[in-house]
């Protein structure tokens, strides 16, 4: 800052005194005199009239009178000289004897009606003031009155103006001293005074400039009752609102941002699920248009070649069938539509039935199938949901098993969980794969998946089943082959678990 508010106010106030000490100065210096003038005009006024009142009352020579005269022009510092009618010498006060040939000399120019010298400052009938401007004895400037009483009697009165320049020189000297040291004492106290207003608004100043940077921290501290405090105080309520609902704007913001990105995934994911089903629905209507028209145009007239068309049409159309049918399984299982049913059952059971119905694949596939597991293995979880699983995982073994032809099952329990994992022997999936695996429609060799009918939406099924179950599924590869896994909740009698159906989410 330029000039601070310190600064600002230290300037006006000392601005403010050396206007006031220079305006007093002025006026002491140009009007003092003139005060003096018309206050001592006075003084002689007062003393005309008691002279006026003795002579009215024949007192003018009594010693009361003359006693009160010199009391009173000594106070004043004024001269009188009365002649009486007879011009003799009536009444002396002088304050400095020395000056009484002064009197006589000065009586001559009043009886000679010398003008000269004089400045005439006031005409009665009864008196005349005038200042004249230079003594002719002393050099000395006075202020005098001559006048006549009632009585015939003359008088003269003056007191000095030379003692008021003096005076007023030494007022301004005074004023002065007075006028630096109130100058430094004043800027002290204004110093101080100005710090005491000026320290909280900086405060402030900084506690602004900190809340535009988002420091919502910042506290005014300075308190006070004024309105700087009050101010500060609206200062930490307003920091307080704006964390809130910057804060509040924040999370709505993410919130939105959130929202946008699962719109444009939900518009990613349609649109790749519209495309990956175009793509798989495509080769089999093509197949069915193509196979029909051929019967219907009666391409062959051989019953067998008729059978042959009429298998593939049936072939294509259960392939989509079973695509359509896992579409819904996996939409449903995705939005959260379908109801779980977790019950309590023997998951080795479950396994060996599986293995039981998938018996001619096995053979198909010259595949050796081994099992390892305890006799009974309860677990918590929804059956059927659980079999689809399973029936995912093994048909997916059958389909890749190579090499030594073996598929494995193996149930293994650790503790609170169950884990089962499927091995076929046969070449590894490629590691930059495997992530993509449970994504829908993705396969890893087309052909060979085409080959047996697949569309790449098993693993899919799987993984949202496991999600909905919230425990851990996989893949890993091996040297001679590749294991599948996934994990349930291990479940016992005496643990509590029940051994019917309990519970529907």
């Amino acid at each position: 800052m330029k000039k601070s508010i310190t600064q600002q106010m230290i300037i006006v106030f000392v601005s403010l005194l050396v206007f006031v000490f220079v305006f007093v100065l002025g006026l002491n210096t140009g009007f003092l005199e003139r005060f003096y003038i018309m206050h001592k005009q006075r003084d002689l006024v007062e003393i005309h009239h008691i002279l006026k009142t003795s002579t009215s009352k024949h007192q003018l020579d009594t010693k009361q009178l003359e006693s009160k005269l010199s009391s009173l022009t000594e106070k004043e510092n004024i001269s009188l000289l009365v002649i009486g009618p007879d011009g003799k010498l009536s009444t002396v006060v002088d304050n400095s004897p020395k000056y009484q040939t002064l009197y006589f000399e000065l009586f001559s120019n009043v009886v000679e009606k010398n003008q000269e010298n004089r400045k005439v400052i006031k005409v009665t009938e009864e008196y005349v003031i005038y200042q004249n401007k230079k003594d002719t004895v002393i050099q000395a400037e006075y202020l005098t009155m001559i006048g006549e009483l009632p009585d015939g009697s003359n008088y003269v009165m003056r007191t000095p103006l030379d003692s008021i320049r003096e005076n007023a020189d030494l007022a301004n000297t005074f004023l002065i001293y007075i006028g630096v040291i109130a100058g430094v004492l004043g800027g002290i106290l204004v110093w101080v005074l100005a710090r005491r207003i000026s320290d909280p608004i900086k405060e402030l100043a900084e506690l602004s400039k900190r809340m535009t940077k988002l420091d919502f921290d910042a506290r005014y501290t300075s308190g006070g009752d004024n309105e700087i405090g009050v101010l500060g105080n609206n200062f930490n309520i307003m920091s307080d609102h704006l964390e809130k609902t910057i804060s509040e704007l924040k999370s709505a913001n993410n919130q939105l941002q959130k929202d946008i990105e699962q719109k444009e995934k939900v518009e990613t994911m349609r649109n790749e699920f519209l495309g990956n089903v175009s793509h798989e629905l495509k080769t089999p209507i093509a197949l069915i248009q193509g196979y029909a028209e051929g019967l219907k145009e009666g391409i062959s007239e051989d019953p067998e070649s008729r059978a042959y068309y009429c298998d593939v049409i049936m072939d294509e159309a259960a392939k989509m069938n079973k695509m359509v049918k896992n579409l819904l399984i996996l939409n449903e299982l995705e939005f959260g539509n379908g109801a779980q049913e977790y019950e309590r059952f023997d998951l080795v059971g479950l396994i060996r039935g599986v293995l039981s119905s998938c018996e001619l694949l096995f053979r198909q596939a010259e595949a050796k199938v081994d099992f390892i597991a305890d006799e009974t293995v309860y677990v918590w979880a929804d059956e059927f949901k659980t079999e689809q699983v399973l029936r995912n995982y093994i048909t997916n073994a059958i389909h890749h098993v190579d090499n030594e032809k073996r598929i494995e099952i193996r149930v293994v329990s650790e503790g609170e969980i169950v884990k089962v994992s499927v091995f076929n022997s046969g070449n590894p999936i490629p590691e930059e794969d495997i992530p993509k695996l449970w994504d829908k429609f993705y396969k890893v060799d087309k052909a060979h998946t085409r080959l047996y009918g697949g569309n790449g939406i098993g693993l899919s099924i799987v993984k949202a089943i496991m999600e909905s179950f919230h425990r851990g599924y996989g893949v890993k590869n091996f040297n001679n082959g590749v294991q599948f896994w996934f994990e349930l909740d291990a479940c016992v009698l005496h643990d509590g678990c029940p051994e019917e159906k309990s519970d529907k989410k």
